[in-house]
């Protein structure tokens, strides 16, 4: 199943983050913890050179808590900071407004030395479509400075929002930060199949585009490889047969069967199936689940 989704308001997107990025500090990165290195766009790579970074895992709360510690291992060897994060609870400003100082340190100490010591710090937020972005500036902002949606490309301009006072919120020190909120962006070609894949499922690509049903049927084969279990008990469904794998599309069957899902005649609807299955993934009724692992990706960020 060969997915790619390249709208061309996202060659605009890159072309403006290109020409702003000279304007901040700071670019914090957000990465869906379930799937941190196919969520990470290989050309913000490129285009943040030379800029502090921080890598957000949001959605943590979605994804397994032990692999979401060894991404964060992972990355902290390859020199970025990380922070994992959910960024719909509002105790994670504290410990996001702590990182982005301890990352700004050195240059807010050189301003303190020339008696700078109120200049906010300017971050760009950016990351690919359905993260979480919207959400997270409103979590910062502390009110609905951004448009959210569980769908993606809801953002289309980028908007510049203040935050005052972000540290007095949890610590005894002020920070003022000006955040740059961006519209989600993909690459233009997802080399590796199984990355097209596993953004689809957790709903960055447009679900418009898809085949529904063989899209859930690829998720039934990443589940029984990873964790066949949160199937059996979300479903009441078996995975196997006497003994006999059952097929990603007999399982379907199972569960559009478990739930009532039937259209006239009996037959089995699995396109209502599927996407309460996606659904119901996306949602995290299946349990804490994450689709890849550190030991996947080698050494290469």
């Amino acid at each position: 199943m060969q997915i790619q989704w390249y709208p061309g308001h996202m060659t605009k997107t890159k072309r403006m983050l290109k020409t702003q990025l000279g304007l901040v500090d700071v670019v914090i990165e957000l990465l869906d913890a379930r799937l941190p290195q196919s969520s990470k766009n290989p050309d913000i790579d490129e285009l943040a050179q030379g800029k502090q970074r921080l890598l957000v895992l949001n959605k943590a709360d979605l994804a397994d808590k032990a692999v979401t510690a060894q991404w964060e291992a992972y990355y902290r060897r390859l020199g970025f900071f990380s922070l994992p994060m959910d960024s719909t609870q509002r105790t994670a400003v504290k410990p996001l407004a702590n990182r982005v100082r301890e990352i700004m340190l050195p240059k807010t100490e050189r301003q303190r030395d020339r008696g700078r010591i109120s200049a906010p710090i300017k971050a760009m937020v950016v990351g690919i479509p359905n993260v979480g972005k919207s959400t997270f500036i409103n979590q910062l902002a502390g009110k609905a400075s951004a448009a959210t949606a569980d769908r993606p490309g809801v953002t289309r301009g980028r908007q510049w929002i203040k935050v005052r006072d972000l540290q007095a919120r949890g610590t005894a020190d002020a920070a003022d930060f000006d955040l740059m909120d961006t519209p989600g962006v993909l690459w233009p070609k997802f080399e590796d199949e199984q990355v097209g894949l596993r953004l689809a499922v957790t709903g960055a690509v447009n679900d418009v585009i898809l085949d529904m049903v063989t899209l859930a049927e690829q998720l039934i084969v990443m589940l029984l490889e990873i964790n066949p279990v949160a199937i059996v008990a979300r479903y009441r469904v078996s995975t196997d047969d006497q003994g006999t794998a059952k097929t990603p599309r007999r399982i379907l069957e199972d569960i559009g069967g478990a739930r009532g899902f039937k259209m006239r005649g009996g037959a089995i609807d699995l396109e209502r199936a599927a996407i309460t299955l996606l659904d119901e993934f996306r949602a995290g009724k299946l349990g804490r689940i994450t689709l890849e692992q550190p030991e996947q990706m080698g050494e290469q960020a």
